[in-house]
């Protein structure tokens, strides 16, 4: 892949912008790229029509009728798939991404039809995850908990799970995954956006005083032990099972019926052949990067999305209290942070 210089010009320009949470974000004004989003729109004005979408579902629920909700939030192809259908598997409402469903529809000048979800009654904790990008910039920089308080889910009720994963081997992932959809240059660029919104989401998770727990993907490395700390912290130990993590049969179909995710109804656009795979456990499985050019890994590092990910990595070992040896076998590329 070729990136010109004015594109990186542009990359480094808004990257800044992510990274020092500037206002002008809020209002963006975001132009049709004809395939994903047809319409023109400002960024603050597609908030507004989810923030609304969104009330009109919560609309039934009093404040204490609202179930506990684990939101987990992270860049695209972080392994979220595959950690939505362990949640599902151990009993409650797994949900695949479905504030970004209804955005997308939005996208298109389509109405979004509210998310309905049951009540504390019926179930006491539900699951979702959000993950940021790929294919146009609004994807990358909204605000899921966000959406969700101002559209009236209490802050007590919600717990929120920063997920990360190594910035090449998920930039590879995107690419060999999504290379046919959009441009490079373009798949590049919203994966930095969406890398360095983890501070402004996890800055007004904390404003909100919303809980906040790390899960880096490479701790998937030792599955069992890894999510049952994480069920631990919590407050869901009472759910967790060995077997929940490591005998899925043909639950681990993701994209089936026989998955134990809640999918929604998105426009067809999206369909993209081989996007999720298939296993019989929740399992680490490591990415080939070799296709991931040098001014590409130059960027990541220019950006401040490695940065990032070192953060993510140091809150995940304090999250989990993982030991120092333990830290070092997960995350040997950064043994020296651990030492």
């Amino acid at each position: 892949m070729s990136i010109s210089t004015t594109i990186t010009t542009e990359l480094e320009r808004i990257a800044d912008l992510v990274r020092r949470q500037h206002p002008s974000l809020e209002t963006m004004w975001l132009e049709p790229d004809g395939k994903y989003q047809t319409r023109s729109v400002a960024f603050d004005t597609l908030m507004r029509e989810m923030t609304r979408s969104l009330a009109e579902g919560f609309k039934p629920h009093r404040t204490d009728d609202f179930p506990m909700h684990f939101v987990a939030w992270g860049k695209c192809r972080v392994g979220s798939t595959a950690l939505t259908n362990l949640f599902g598997v151990t009993g409650m409402p797994s949900y695949y991404q479905p504030l970004k469903m209804m955005l997308r529809h939005l996208f298109i000048n389509e109405p979004a039809t509210p998310w309905m979800i049951p009540s504390i009654v019926d179930e006491p904790h539900i699951f979702s995850k959000e993950t940021a990008g790929p294919y146009v910039i609004a994807e990358s920089l909204f605000n899921p908990l966000r959406l969700l308080i101002e559209a009236g889910y209490p802050p007590h009720r919600l717990h929120l799970i920063m997920l990360d994963r190594e910035p090449v081997s998920s930039l590879a992932s995107s690419l060999d995954k999504l290379s046919g959809c959009v441009s490079d240059a373009m798949l590049l660029q919203n994966y930095v956006v969406a890398a360095l919104n983890a501070t402004r989401v996890e800055s007004y998770a904390k404003q909100q005083g919303v809980p906040v727990i790390h899960y880096v993907y490479e701790a998937s490395k030792e599955a069992v032990q890894s999510i049952g700390i994480l069920f631990d912290r919590l407050g869901l130990a009472g759910r967790f099972t060995e077997t929940a993590v490591t005998d899925w049969r043909e639950t681990g179909q993701l994209r089936s019926e026989h998955s134990r995710i809640t999918y929604g109804d998105e426009p067809t656009i999206y369909d993209v052949a081989g996007l999720h795979g298939a296993d019989t456990a929740y399992r680490y499985r490591p990415r080939n990067t070799d296709a991931v050019t040098p001014l590409q890994r130059d960027l990541l590092e220019r950006c401040g999305v490695n940065a990032v990910y070192r953060r993510s990595v140091e809150a995940c070992v304090s999250d989990l209290g993982l030991d120092a040896a333990t830290a070092a076998r997960l995350f040997g590329h950064l043994t020296r942070e651990f030492a």
